[in-house]
Order: C-alpha cells, then sequence, then structure tokens
C-alpha cells in the first residue's frame, strides 16, 4: 500500500509499525468525526479496517486520560488525542516524537488523494 510504502520509507520504520501506527490515526478519526466525515476518509485508505485491527488497544489508563482531556474545551480538544496515540505508538516500540512525524505524512497522503477538504477533515482531530 502507497501510504504504507510512505511511512516505512521516509520514517524508517517496520511495516508492522506503519500498519499499528497508521491504526492508531484511523481508529481516533472514526471515534472522533462524524460517520460521513469518517467514511470521506477511510475511503482513500485501502484496507483501512484491516490497518485500524493492527493498531495496538490502549490501557485503562490511557482510555481515561483520553476521555478526560478530549472533552470538548476549545483549543485542548486534542491533547488527549494525542495522549491515547502516543501510548500506542510507545506499544508498537515507537516513541513519542513519532506522532508529530507520522501526522504529516498521513495527512499528505490524504490530500493527495482526496484533496484539501478531506484533509481539513482528518485534521481537525489531529491538532
Amino acid at each position: 500500500m502507497e501510504l504504507l510504502n510512505q511511512l516505512t520509507q521516509n520514517l524508517g520504520v517496520t511495516l508492522e509499525q506503519a500498519r499499528g501506527g497508521t491504526g492508531l490515526i484511523m481508529r481516533l478519526a472514526r471515534e472522533k468525526l462524524d460517520s460521513g466525515d469518517f467514511n470521506r476518509v477511510a475511503n482513500l485508505i485501502p484496507g483501512i479496517e484491516n490497518l485500524i485491527k493492527a493498531a495496538p488497544e490502549p490501557s485503562g489508563t490511557e482510555k481515561a486520560l483520553g476521555a478526560l482531556t478530549s472533552a470538548p474545551v476549545g483549543e485542548t480538544e486534542g491533547i488527549g488525542n494525542l495522549v491515547n496515540l502516543t501510548g500506542g505508538f510507545s506499544k508498537l516500540g515507537l516513541d513519542s516524537g513519532m506522532v508529530s512525524r507520522f501526522v504529516p505524512i498521513v495527512l499528505s497522503f490524504i490530500q493527495s488523494k482526496g484533496g484539501t477538504d478531506t484533509r481539513s477533515v482528518l485534521e481537525k482531530v489531529l491538532r
């Protein structure tokens, strides 16, 4: 898959890490976007359900922290989202800094396939 190739080549991660990291981002998108917006994004990524299944499940602590910090309070909304991603990335053997390296590649891929509007839809949950 093109997106996974971009991640492995540009970031030096394994295919398993690329799958899991992308799955974490897409799971977050599925949880935070309404179904119409999520489907807009999902339709651009072949095998998205398999990628989501490849993502590590958050621990109880990560779920609790994510729920607390992702309450709709304006600009701080993304903090809980990042907590959830960071914990999952750690389970993949990736440090927290890899989240900020994955996200631009995923967003660029989405933009190349679906345009700026679709990128903006996904970007809402990743800022």
